[in-house]
């Protein structure tokens, strides 16, 4: 039976993905101790047992699947990495470019220091920093610098020993400095910190007063009879209760039912359907005028949808200012995504192009919302695929353009042409929208399946050499990785605090977004009690995970 299976999988390489990415995602999840290996690594480990058969399998497979990769990592974080540009903004693009910059030094230093050739250098840096994109980037410019084929293909089996005797701690020890170390090496308290920060941006106690955001839970919709004792007869509705979010949304008039507008005003005898927060709706509302069942009024058409942010209207500004806006009247606000991640929702919080704002309420009210700041995300099944197809065409033979320098070819590579493809057309589709459809679902397995199946491949490939690799480099390797990967997160800490003067509440998720760990912003607002560190994170993530992955070519480079 072990023998059949070992000659089924030298024969059909394709089954030997598979299985390693079914391996990787299984045992990846799996925490011990609070942490870790991810799927990115479990499938990598997976790959490398499986490599041990001996697998041969096509390096254009992996070139194929790391193109597609790439180029959904540059649409995903076009928007921001290119309008991204709020208040905070300057200040955050400066910030990462310091600490990206000390993240390649070190990695040099390091790997220079230890005596470590191209390939296993390049690993280093990858696992040192937790960005597995940079191996397929290396990888194509070890293939360029004109090596002996066997030369070259010892560098590139080196590359995935590296990383994954360096990843553990740049994960781990990523988010232990910064979630545990990093509050002390500056004297916060990350908590206090945090609720002075929800404070400051118009939340909590002083700041929550109903009608200062959009976003509300348990919004209702109940009908009143206006009474002569209401004080609710006479004025425009948009005047009955100034600074709260409480619309009237429509009026039964005798026989007639009337949609109502901001200019609407209400007579003794009139129902109103009124929206808003319940608790407002009972305390304020109840209070004065009685309740009353009326299903045909009630009966409304409501919806719940993502909105996709384009125009430049709301672009930067707060959500004090746009839940003022007419446009806005009857709308409520539920969540806001920005790369892939969940930010708080206070009325000092600036929508960028790019975000998506989940809303609901009368589906009038939805649809003028809609027009105003961009187009409804709504679930499709359809990807534009001659879109995909000619983006990474278009890129990767920009990409494939090279100049030779002292000798050493220089180019962007097909991946990197991808990147900077995916870059610029996931920006340009929130100026057109019309066209280049990649629904979150598909970008998410673009991103996952493109990169694991590289992974899967590489880990194959560089299994017979990993053990006897491992052997010789490990406890070294692993030391300098850890020096590379403390010293910049903890030199981090002190530049984002005293030279560029954040707030320690988002400080340590513009640190964790620098480097682009998922992982440790998650401790971070664990330790923190709150998710207001996921406001430093998006624009520090887009410039990392554009630059990071850069990175990995200059790596090779220094080295040739």
């Amino acid at each position: 039976m072990a023998g059949w299976l070992v000659t089924t999988l030298r024969a059909y390489p394709e089954i030997a993905i598979f299985l390693a990415l079914a391996i990787g995602f299984l045992i990846g999840p799996i925490k011990l101790y609070g942490f870790n290996l991810g799927n990115v690594t479990g499938t990598l480990i997976a790959a490398v047992i499986i490599g041990q058969l001996g697998i041969t399998i096509s390096p254009n497979v992996k070139a194929a699947f790391f193109i597609l990769f790439i180029f959904a990592v540059g649409y995903g974080v076009g928007p921001q990495f290119v309008r991204g540009l709020g208040k905070e903004g300057p200040r955050q693009i400066g910030f990462s470019l310091v600490i990206l910059a000390l993240c390649l030094l070190m990695s040099y230093l390091s790997a220079r220091i230890a005596g470590l050739s191209v390939g296993y250098a390049a690993g280093l840096y990858a696992g040192s920093q937790t960005i597995s994109a940079s191996i397929g980037v290396a990888t194509d410019q070890i293939g360029r610098l004109g090596l002996p084929v066997d030369q070259a293909r010892l560098y590139v089996d080196q590359i995935p020993i590296g990383y994954a005797v360096t990843y553990i701690w740049g994960t781990i020890g990523s988010a232990l400095i910064l979630a545990q170390l990093g509050p002390r090496l500056i004297g916060v308290n990350l908590p206090q910190a945090c609720k002075d920060y929800e404070q400051l941006m118009g939340g909590g106690a002083g700041g929550s007063e109903p009608g200062s955001v959009i976003a509300y839970h348990r919004v209702e919709l109940r009908a009143y009879r206006i009474t002569a004792d209401s004080n609710m007869a006479g004025p425009p509705v948009t005047e009955l209760l100034p600074g709260m979010r409480v619309f009237v949304e429509r009026v039964r008039r005798g026989t007639q039912i009337i949609e109502a507008d901001p200019t609407t005003t209400l007579q003794v005898g009139d129902i109103a359907a009124i929206s808003g927060p319940r608790q407002l709706l009972v305390e304020r509302i109840e209070a004065v005028a009685p309740e009353v069942d009326d299903p045909e009024l009630l009966d409304m058409p409501a919806e719940v949808v993502d909105v996709f942010v384009t125009s430049k209207i709301a672009s930067g500004k707060t959500l004090r200012e746009l839940s003022v806006a007419p446009y806005a009247r009857g709308v409520y606000l539920s969540k806001i995504m920005r790369n892939l991640v969940e930010i708080p929702i206070l009325p000092e919080t600036e929508i960028l192009r790019g975000d998506v704002l989940t809303i609901g309420g009368a589906r009038r009210h939805v649809e003028t919302l809609i027009a105003q700041i961009g187009y409804a995300d709504r679930p499709v099944e359809t990807t534009d695929i001659a879109f995909v197809g000619a983006g990474i065409v278009i890129g990767g033979l920009i990409g494939a353009l090279s100049y030779k320098w002292g000798g050493i070819p220089l180019s962007l590579s097909t991946s990197g042409g991808a990147l900077l493809s995916g870059l610029v057309l996931g920006w340009l589709r929130t100026v057109h929208p019309t066209f280049g459809r990649i629904p979150g679902p598909a970008l998410w397995l673009m991103n996952t399946l493109g990169l694991n199946i590289f992974i899967a491949v590489v880990g194959i490939s560089a299994g017979p050499g990993f053990v006897a690799g491992l052997k010789e480099v490990g406890i070294s390797l692993f030391i300098w990785g850890v020096v590379a990967t403390s010293i910049p997160m903890i030199l981090s800490v002190y530049i984002g605090h005293y030279i560029f003067k954040f707030h320690p509440a988002i400080l340590f998720g513009a640190c964790a977004g620098v480097r682009t760990t998922t992982a440790a912003l998650g401790m971070i607002q664990e330790a923190a009690k709150s998710n207001i560190p996921a406001l430093g994170y998006g624009m520090p993530y887009a410039i990392g995970n554009t630059l990071l992955t850069i990175f990995g070519m200059v790596i090779v480079l220094l080295f040739a």
